[in-house]
């Protein structure tokens, strides 16, 4: 048994991955700013030691590591470090005093792919902000395991879905009412011919992902590795797939990318993020490493997240 730290336990991932560690009979702790509850319910949010603090007001002080340190975990999940001063800030205060340091990085440390589906060993070109603070905290956590033996594990989830939260639509943004528009059986609008790509993971997996690196400490110590589901879908064979989960034929129709983006208005930005990267990404090397089998396609991912908005309102489906 591990005592284990899960830094943003009360988020989306932590809402599975801290029941599975206590049913595994780890000592687990939350650590969050107390403000957000569990998505899913569970017995073992009262096994579990929960921790309030904010991260960004501690770490103006200099105090969020050491105050992380002193919790004496084994092991850390850091599920919101965002930048590689966060980062950093952190990992000086755990040396010499943790056995395995977990960092959630994403993939948009990728920009556009050159090849698909894309490695672990293909470069990483950040486009926006966000991006670019996962990747500088991976590089500098991968040198610090190779130059100091500092025990750090990178993954980069894809765009995470289950129950409570809004998957990133066929039009390549978080917008529900998309899913709506297809149960009408009105005309969906893609870009280009609809052959983007967007790669979806649950949340469940992710947690999964987490347990078999745990598990799997040698293995996974010093390395990144994506973790997504097996298969990306693309946005005209996603949108077909939904048409045909309301009983409907597809109503698919085309503008070139620049002209269909305006249409968006307040989603535009989120949409192009998606749509230019165009998410493609092997997990061979989780698969080989560490025994890694996500239980979700990206689109029964989807399918169960989409049965949980329409039962909560939010997606609106016609009366037969």
């Amino acid at each position: 048994m591990s005592r284990i730290v899960v830094i943003g336990g009360s988020g989306h991932v932590g809402s599975y991955l801290v029941p599975t560690l206590v049913e595994r009979g780890h000592d687990v702790v939350n650590v969050s700013r107390g403000a957000a509850k569990p998505y899913r319910p569970h017995y073992a949010w009262n096994e579990i030691e929960n921790v309030s603090l904010d991260r960004t007001a501690e770490e103006k002080g200099g105090q969020f590591g050491k105050k992380i340190a002193d919790l004496r975990p084994d092991i850390v999940v850091d599920m919101i470090a965002f930048d590689l001063s966060s980062t950093q800030q952190i990992v000086e205060a755990l040396r010499g005093k943790v056995e395995h340091y977990l960092f959630c990085s994403s993939i948009w440390v990728y920009g556009g792919l050159t090849s698909i589906p894309s490695t672990e060993n293909d470069p990483t070109a950040p486009i926006d902000v966000y991006g670019k603070g996962k990747a500088e905290s991976e590089a500098w956590l991968m040198r610090e395991a190779r130059l100091s033996g500092f025990p750090a594990t990178c993954f980069r989830p894809g765009h995470i879905v289950g129950e409570g939260w809004n998957p990133i639509t066929p039009q390549g943004n978080a917008n529900p009412e998309t899913f709506s528009l297809i149960a009408r059986g009105d005309e969906l609008v893609l870009p280009n011919l609809g052959l983007e790509m967007v790669h979806h993971v649950h949340a469940d997996d992710v947690a999964q992902w987490i347990i078999c690196a745990i598990d799997n400490r040698a293995a996974s110590i010093g390395e990144v590795f994506n973790t997504v589901s097996g298969q990306a879908v693309t946005l005209k064979g996603y949108a077909e797939a939904v048409y045909r989960w309301f009983g409907k034929e597809p109503r698919i129709s085309y503008k070139p990318f620049e002209e269909w983006i305006l249409d968006l208005r307040e989603y535009a930005e989120n949409t192009r993020g998606h749509i230019i990267r165009s998410s493609c990404h092997s997990i061979e090397k989780s698969r080989q490493r560490l025994g890694y089998q996500p239980r979700y396609t990206s689109l029964e991912a989807v399918h169960e997240s989409l049965q949980a908005l329409i039962a909560s309102g939010v997606v609106t489906v016609p009366a037969a």
